[in-house]
Formats: structure tokens, C-alpha cells, sequence
């Protein structure tokens, strides 16, 4: 009897110790990530150190002249490249995306959901370069002709200004990012409005609401930081685009006055540069410092948005 007790013991301590074990293995894994994302982080800055030596980060961030011959690195005008092209895919993207998901999920029978889910996946996998060579092809021949028919209506206003014949524009970089990042917000959103619990919908409804009142009185507002989320999730996707807009945007250091003014982004830069000249004191430096200024800019979006969704969860399971 006493023989069969220690043994029951001892498998449980056994058992006890197994548990133990693979919770500190799966912590392990789950903080691997994080781990290596720190890495980068260390690595960026610490290739950055030599730049940031020779130069504050003040005179970095709003410097104008990228002249590295001259030891001058100024990365303003590749900053508002960036912000330039994926604020204006956001404004592209951001109304098309909330308004498809709205009808996919209150208007669209549950087959067409169904059937249109996957093409949005399929979307979502296309290659960059893919985007790349359908902007140069399409895009960019019809970009002129855009400037062309709103000049007589809007050419006196200075961010619809025509000075660029070319097509490669500020204009073409963010209708091909718009159209990259539309997959992403779409799945989201989507997702985001199918957990909102359909007993809310259903009192609204029996009430005496219609259908749209129930949308912009019950459904909104309890997706809504979800879907601020989903937005936010795209455009972080579309800070760290490299190829398609590089193919598209002209890559002309200039701050761009006009959407159809060229652009430069920082991944461009990055892209287009490394590996080369890099016999020239801190050049490699400043394109570590503009590649940790991206790296650092979209973990903070998808910091946020991963809290926003966070916040949406909770509240959807109240």
C-alpha cells in the first residue's frame, strides 16, 4: 500500500515537473520573437552610433540635403515621401475598405461572404513586384492623364499642381499601396464586425430600427476601435513597402508639393542605395539610421493597433 502511495507521488511530481517544463519552453517561444525584434533594434542603433556622433538627431530628421560626398544626411525629404504615399493610400484605401466590409457582412448573403473571402486572401499573397510592374504598366500612363482632366477645376490649388508629364508621382505610389493594403483592412474589418454579438443587432431591429440605423447606431460604435485598428494595421503594412512604390514613385529627393510631384521614401532609399559607394565615410551609417527611424516607426503603429484590437475583443465578449 505504502509502495503504491509513492508511486502515485512520484508520477505526480513527474507530471508536475513535465507542466513546468513546457510552460517555460513555450515562454521560451513566445518571447523569441520579441527577443529578435530587440536585436534588431540594438543592431540598427549600434550600426547608427557613427552618424549620430557626427550629427544630432535633430539636424538627421530635418535635414534637406542628402549630399553623403559631403557628409550631409538629411532625411526630411525621405521622410515626407514616406508620409506623403501612405497617407494618401490610407485616404484612398481607408473609405473603399469600412464601406466593402459593411457590405460583406450586414447586406451580402453569407455565400457571397463565403466566396469573396477567398480572392481577398489571394490579394493579400500577390508578390510586391507583381503591384510593381501592374503600376508602371497602368498606372503610371494614366496619372497624366488624372492631372490633365483636374487641372481646369483644381490645377490652382497647390496640392493638385501639375509639374510632373511623367506619371511617376507621388499619385501612382499611393493608388498601387491602396490597392496592396485593401486586403489587409478588408480581412480586419471584417472580422472586426463579425464579432459584434448578433443579439445586438436582432433588440436593434425589433425595435423598430432599420437596417442602416442599426448599423451606424449599434454596430459602429462597438467595432469602431477595431476597425480604427484594421486601418491602422494597413498602414503599417504600407510604411514598410519597398519594391512596389520604388518602381512607381519616381524616387526624386524633393519634398513633394503635389500628388503628382515625385516622391522618395525611405524604403526606396534603403533599396536603392545599400551596397553601394559604401567606401563613403557614414553613408552606411545613415541607411542603417533611416532603416531603425522605419523599423521604429511601424512598431509603434502595430503596437497601437494590437492594443486597439485588444480593446475591441474585450468589450465585443461583455
Amino acid at each position: 500500500m505504502q509502495n503504491t502511495q509513492d508511486s502515485k507521488l512520484h508520477t505526480q511530481a513527474r507530471r508536475i515537473r513535465k507542466d513546468e517544463l513546457a510552460a517555460r519552453n513555450y515562454r521560451l517561444a513566445a518571447s523569441f520573437p520579441l527577443f529578435l525584434l530587440l536585436i534588431m533594434v540594438v543592431g540598427f542603433f549600434l550600426r547608427t552610433q557613427p552618424l549620430l556622433e557626427h550629427s544630432s538627431v535633430w539636424e538627421i530628421l530635418s535635414g534637406m540635403q542628402w549630399r553623403p560626398s559631403a557628409g550631409e544626411f538629411g532625411l526630411l525629404t525621405f521622410i515626407s515621401g514616406t508620409l506623403s504615399v501612405t497617407l494618401l493610400a490610407l485616404l484612398l484605401a481607408a473609405p473603399l475598405c469600412m464601406l466593402t466590409s459593411l457590405f460583406l457582412v450586414e447586406y451580402a448573403k453569407r455565400r457571397a461572404l463565403t466566396a469573396i473571402l477567398p480572392a481577398i486572401d489571394l490579394l493579400a499573397g500577390i508578390p510586391s513586384v507583381v503591384y510593381g510592374v501592374w503600376g508602371l504598366l497602368v498606372i503610371v500612363p494614366l496619372v497624366p492623364q488624372i492631372s490633365s482632366f483636374v487641372q481646369p477645376w483644381l490645377g490652382s490649388i497647390p496640392l493638385f499642381a501639375a509639374n510632373n508629364p511623367t506619371g511617376y508621382s507621388i499619385l501612382s505610389g499611393g493608388i498601387v499601396l491602396a490597392v496592396m493594403i485593401s486586403p489587409i483592412i478588408i480581412s480586419v474589418s471584417i472580422e472586426v464586425l463579425r464579432s459584434v454579438p448578433d443579439g445586438l443587432r436582432h433588440g436593434s431591429l425589433a425595435l423598430g430600427a432599420t437596417r442602416w440605423q442599426t448599423i451606424k447606431k449599434v454596430v459602429l460604435p462597438r467595432a469602431m476601435p477595431g476597425l480604427i485598428a484594421a486601418i491602422v494595421m494597413g498602414l503599417s503594412r504600407a510604411f514598410g513597402e519597398t519594391l512596389a512604390v520604388m518602381m512607381v514613385v519616381g524616387n526624386t529627393p524633393l519634398i513633394p508639393r503635389s500628388i503628382f510631384d515625385p516622391g522618395y521614401p525611405l524604403t526606396a532609399l534603403i533599396a536603392n542605395n545599400y551596397g553601394e559607394m559604401m567606401s563613403i565615410p557614414l553613408y552606411d551609417s545613415a541607411l542603417m539610421g533611416a532603416a531603425l527611424l522605419l523599423l521604429v516607426i511601424v512598431i509603434i503603429f502595430n503596437l497601437g493597433a494590437a492594443l486597439v484590437l485588444i480593446r475591441a475583443n474585450r468589450r465585443a465578449q461583455v
